[in-house]
């Protein structure tokens, strides 16, 4: 299958209800806020993540879709398999020394992983396979209105030891925001899809994960996750035909008429969109 032939950005709008969405280990792992605002932020790297375990869910047992970045992964034995399968020799932090086994060892990681193919990747490991540039980059989300990060405590009721059994049960903290819509931005490049063998069907795999990949990412402290809507924009060629940020600030998500204080839910906000330019298509995919 052909690589994508036309550039893309989107704009995807998630929420979260009693839940920490992003935490900052350096903070105790407090939700990640902009200090200066208070705005939430939530991490390119967290969204990559969990579009990564969404491809592994559905398609992690088909050539072609295996997942680089996860957990536990040994990166040295995994771009081993790169040189076995041409029959090579790898020299340590070195690339093959002819140009065409450089290209075979990185083409292959890039048609048998799909993070690669996608985000890109620094192999550049003991057993080398070169470095990727990705077609397909997020920026941090950020949070609509400011959020408050609350404070949980939390006990806990059953002890490790015997020893314990009798003591008072321990006490601990968890944090949560109330409330918080994120809007996140993306960009899509054809010229840097066609050097990683990015196709229609891995774009198609991506908007899919986008849409559903709170859904088997549950647990107690993200709370409630939600995609609520995935704006994409379709360009009528491969270098584009509008500035990236004009698309972006076609996307005004606002206070509902008669919503007062805290937002506690997705239905206190309106979302508009303008027109888009010539030469770009608005695809509305939920």
């Amino acid at each position: 299958m052909s690589t994508i032939a036309n550039r893309y950005e989107f704009v995807l709008l998630f929420d979260v209800e009693n839940g920490n969405p992003n935490g900052d280990p350096d903070a105790g792992n407090m939700p990640r806020l902009d200090p200066e605002t208070g705005h939430g932020l939530v991490t390119d790297v967290c969204l990559k993540r969990k579009i990564r375990n969404h491809v592994a869910l559905t398609k992690g047992n088909e050539a072609g879709f295996q997942i680089y970045i996860q957990e536990k992964a040994v990166l040295n034995e995994t771009n081993t398999l790169a040189y076995k399968e041409y029959n090579l020799k790898p020299e340590k932090k070195k690339l093959p020394k002819k140009v065409e086994d450089a290209r075979k060892v990185t083409g292959w990681m890039c048609a048998n992983f799909y993070d690669i193919r996608a985000f890109g990747a620094v192999m550049t490991t003991e057993v080398n396979c070169g470095q990727v540039r990705g077609p397909v980059q997020l920026a941090f989300a950020t949070s609509v209105e400011p959020v408050f990060s609350q404070e949980i405590s939390i006990t806990r009721m059953a002890v490790t030891n015997i020893k314990d059994l009798e003591k008072e049960r321990t006490m601990g903290r968890k944090h949560i925001i109330p409330y918080g819509l994120y809007f996140a931005k993306g960009f899509v490049s054809a010229p840097l899809a066609e050097k990683t063998g990015f196709n229609e069907a891995d774009l198609e795999l991506l908007w899919n994960a986008l849409i559903n990949m709170f859904e088997h990412d549950r647990s107690a402290a993200r709370g409630v996750m939600s995609s609520r809507k995935l704006f994409v924009f379709k360009h009528a060629d491969n270098l584009g035909n509008a500035p990236a940020h004009k698309l972006f600030d076609l996307v005004q998500v606002k206070r509902k008429q008669g919503s007062d204080g805290p937002a506690r839910s997705f239905a206190d906000y309106e979302v508009s969109v303008g027109t888009a330019p010539a030469g770009v298509e608005l695809l509305e995919k939920l």
